[in-house]
């Protein structure tokens, strides 16, 4: 058997959580500090992971965990503001106390620290809380903050009581309530599942509503759009007609003028021509083709007045006119009188 196992009243101990049999045999768990008391006085340094030299019935210690830790506190009773008693079945704190921490923790709070710093609080802040919320509020409402509200209120103590312990999350279970008003509250929820989704189906009909809505107006603005671009495109192929006629009417009145304007011209000079040509020999000439062109059966005894100065035979009118009536009238066929000089 090893000397320093049992040969002398001594323990050697590799820290972490020890167990004696006997005095002699020790069982090692690594990872904890010790706190070493000597005669019931605690020691300022605790024990780091090691070999440590005990005396029996003189040095005793305890283990003091500073790795991340989780502690429970179960079954935690709750009053509402209305009256109702509701119970906390489990709440888990995790935390962690620094290794410089340790003397003053355990010299200020017992190496069963977390009873006084973590149970303690955390049944005062529940309470705290469920006596100015109703049980709606706690069961349904502010469920969803009920952990970060007890971390805060747990460190913002733990900072001032216990500098070195650190909570990092807290979880709470859902509260046990009666029976009776948990049925009500399921049937409730049920009724409330049931409006939501009415409320949604809702609010999916009104929207499709609103889009069928902006469907038709902008529908409706595009046919308008459509429609006064047309009306455009028409009033612009009116204007153009337009345009067009009036270049085609003043043309033509220019046509037209011009024309107008020649025959003047030509009228006025043929007048002219005319005014210069027509003297009385020219006159007597036009007269005699004329009726050199005329083919004609004549009448009468004044046939040669046509072809003689009728001045000539005034003076033999009235013997004319008397022979006339007392004699036949001579019918005489006259043929195509030839041009003379």
């Amino acid at each position: 058997e090893p000397f320093f196992l049992s040969a002398i009243p001594y323990a050697f101990s590799i820290h972490c959580e020890i167990v004696f049999l006997h005095t002699s045999i020790l069982m090692l768990i690594c990872m904890d500090l010790f706190i070493d008391l000597i005669g019931g006085a605690l020691l300022i340094s605790p024990s780091s992971p090691g070999y440590h030299i005990m005396i029996p019935f003189i040095t005793s210690f305890r283990s003091v965990q500073t790795t991340l830790q989780t502690d429970e506190v179960k079954n935690v009773p709750c009053g509402t503001s209305g009256g109702v008693m509701i119970y906390f079945d489990r709440i888990e704190v995790v935390n962690m106390l620094a290794p410089s921490a340790v003397y003053d923790i355990v010299k200020n709070y017992t190496a069963d620290y977390d009873k006084a710093l973590i149970f303690n609080k955390i049944h005062h802040e529940l309470n705290q809380f469920c006596s100015v919320h109703t049980l709606q509020e706690v069961y349904i409402e502010l469920f969803d903050q009920i952990d970060e509200n007890l971390k805060l209120a747990l460190q913002k103590d733990l900072n001032v009581m216990a500098p070195g312990l650190t909570v990092q999350a807290v979880r709470v279970t859902k509260p046990k309530i009666p029976e009776a008003i948990r049925r009500n509250f399921e049937l409730m929820e049920g009724e409330k599942t049931k409006l939501l989704i009415s409320a949604q189906r809702q609010k999916v009909v009104e929207k499709e509503a609103e889009t069928e809505r902006k469907r038709a107006i902008i529908e409706a603005e595009k046919f308008a759009q459509v429609a006064s671009i047309q009306f455009q495109q028409k009033v612009m192929e009116k204007e153009t007609e337009k345009k067009i006629s009036e270049i085609e009417d003043f043309a033509f009145l220019a046509r037209q003028k011009v024309k107008a304007d020649a025959e003047f011209y030509t009228a006025q000079k043929a007048a002219l021509a005319n005014k210069m040509k027509l003297t009385k020999e020219y006159l007597e000439l036009i007269k005699y083709q004329a009726i050199a062109a005329n083919s004609k059966v004549y009448f009468g005894s004044d046939i040669p007045d046509m072809f003689v100065d009728t001045s000539a035979f005034q003076h033999n009118a009235g013997m004319r006119t008397n022979q006339a009536s007392s004699e036949e009238p001579c019918t005489k066929t006259l043929g195509k009188v030839l041009h003379i000089g």
